[in-house]
């Protein structure tokens, strides 16, 4: 989501870095529950307790914890073959290790942000990774190749893929991460406003993927990840245009799945979907946030260092995925079917609709904009 693919190389993430939003969240309490309350290996020994304090095996303080283990084995288990059948994967056997040697890693927008982050640590474990943006990556790492290249523009795709290929090799892995954002409400957007945001935040995926994907089919395996995010499973004022090219990004990343599966016969070929909410990047650094405890807890901001680590998790582990950060975000969709009181109180609670309101776009500008104005950090605009 927030990965701005023509960046504005004066602007550091260290300068939207709030220690507040390192801190003490709902995830964090998730992350603690899965592996105690709701972890099949630490409820099992519960009743295990009991018994060896003299509980009989009828009585409730057993019976009642080992029922509760067998639904969380039942749950886990089904989540998990969930997984495996989606990917072809075995209940006994992994996947192979992945050698990180011989993959090739294209990153859009990667000179800033998420993206930057991502080619960083892929480079320092020593894996060839290629760049493609609008302004050069700053820095020291050898294993990093940077192709100046708009992404919105097929010709400009098409001719550096060439490059590409000739130069380095196939690409073995594809992360369109290239994004921007006008934050206006719908009648104050310009067509080049419109034009720029579907032309970076969709038509580029498209544009990667025609040239990039042939060879993957080809070979059988592969994998593509497509960054989203929460404002394209849900409408926010002032996002019609953001929005509505990250929906398309969902519906791309489902068809893709399905067109690998029956059209090409590509299953090898991975998949991962990112669907995240507001991270700490230039590209939303003029974002006003709710300043209550509430807030801070149930719906907190991410680093941008934790959804670099968990995209190249995802690498890693050669599944086919969506992934939704942070834990807010695996219930945005069910907005859709509830009550239309009940989404009305989300959008309240959240205030999505008024976070947009003083807005002031930082990455993406185009050159009849101008040079991008001081905008005032995160500490102090957003906390």
């Amino acid at each position: 989501m927030d990965a701005p693919e023509e960046s504005v190389n004066t602007v550091q993430i260290s300068d939207f870095w709030d220690p507040l939003y390192d801190s003490f969240d709902v995830d964090l309490i998730m992350k603690v529950l899965a592996h105690t309350l709701f972890s099949p290996f630490f409820t099992f020994f519960v009743p295990i307790f009991y018994i060896f304090h003299g509980a009989g095996l009828t009585d409730a303080v057993v019976v009642v914890p080992a029922l509760f283990n067998l639904s969380l084995c039942a749950f886990w288990f089904l989540k998990w073959y969930s997984r495996l059948y989606r990917n072809q994967g075995s209940l006994l056997f992994g996947p192979p290790r992945l050698d990180w040697g011989d993959e090739l890693v294209v990153i859009t927008g990667g000179s800033s942000g998420i993206g930057e982050l991502v080619a960083n640590t892929l480079a320092v474990r020593h894996v060839c990774v290629v760049v493609l943006d609008v302004n050069p990556i700053i820095t020291e790492n050898n294993n990093i190749t940077y192709y100046k290249c708009d992404v919105s523009k097929w010709e400009d795709v098409e001719r550096v893929s060439k490059q590409v290929v000739e130069e380095l090799g196939h690409p073995t892995m594809l992360i369109n991460n290239a994004g921007v954002v006008q934050g206006k409400p719908i009648l104050d957007l310009s067509p080049e406003d419109v034009q720029q945001t579907f032309s970076v935040n969709t038509l580029a995926h498209f544009w990667t993927l025609k040239a990039f994907l042939p060879e993957m089919i080809k070979n059988g395996k592969g994998h593509i990840v497509n960054v989203s995010s929460v404002a394209g499973m849900v409408g926010m004022a002032r996002l019609t245009d953001y929005g509505a090219s990250k929906a398309a990004l969902v519906s791309l990343h489902e068809s893709l799945r399905y067109e690998l599966d029956h059209v090409y016969n590509a299953r090898g070929v991975r998949t991962t979907l990112l669907i995240t909410g507001h991270i700490m990047t230039p590209l939303f650094s003029s974002v006003r946030h709710p300043k209550s405890l509430f807030y801070k807890f149930f719906f907190p901001s991410m680093a941008p260092v934790d959804v670099a680590k968990n995209i190249i998790a995802a690498l890693d582990e050669q599944h086919s995925r969506v992934l939704y950060m942070p834990f807010y975000a695996h219930f945005v969709p069910l907005l859709h079917i509830m009550p239309s009181y009940i989404r009305d109180l989300a959008q309240w609670l959240t205030q999505c609709d008024y976070s947009m309101k003083d807005f002031v776009k930082v990455s993406g500008r185009r050159p009849e904009e101008g040079p991008a104005p001081v905008v005032p950090t995160l500490r102090g605009k957003s906390d």
